[in-house]
């Protein structure tokens, strides 16, 4: 088991508390870290990731600054274009149909980014269009 990094304490009449934790850290790397190999290109429209974010399943395997964990909304519209960018110019890579689910990563002002159900198509929806689904 690893060794925690700060001790805890018990207080009152608590029992005393285990030093060692077997679920939530992971053993310390001993020698030379180093990032090797090719990096990985991800194809636009196919994964969860950003440049600065990515589905939380995805961590591990990509490296960005921030994973999300998807908040489940559904299409409230009778349909909604699912776009490329967050514009409403931007070039439409599918539609939605009213009662699909979208997994929402990002959202910023009138525009939620993130996938079409578990491993559908990724990108845009206009925020007015969706429906959190409280899951």
């Amino acid at each position: 088991m690893t060794r925690l990094s700060a001790p805890i304490f018990g207080f009152g009449d608590t029992k005393q508390l285990p030093v060692e934790d077997s679920h939530t850290r992971p053993e310390v790397p001993n020698g030379c870290l180093a990032m090797t190999g090719p990096s990985v290109t991800v194809e636009q429209g196919h994964l969860p990731v950003r440049g600065d974010l990515a589905h939380i399943k995805l961590a591990g395997r990509y490296f960005v600054p921030h994973y999300a964990v998807p908040m489940q909304h559904v299409v409230k519209a009778a349909h909604a274009d699912l776009l490329d960018a967050a514009r409403s110019d931007a070039q439409t890579i599918s539609t939605l149909a009213e009662g699909t689910i979208f997994d929402v990563l990002d959202i910023a002002g009138d525009w939620a980014w993130g996938q079409q159900g578990e491993d559908g198509l990724v990108g845009y929806v206009a925020l007015s269009q969706l429906e959190a689904t409280g899951q």
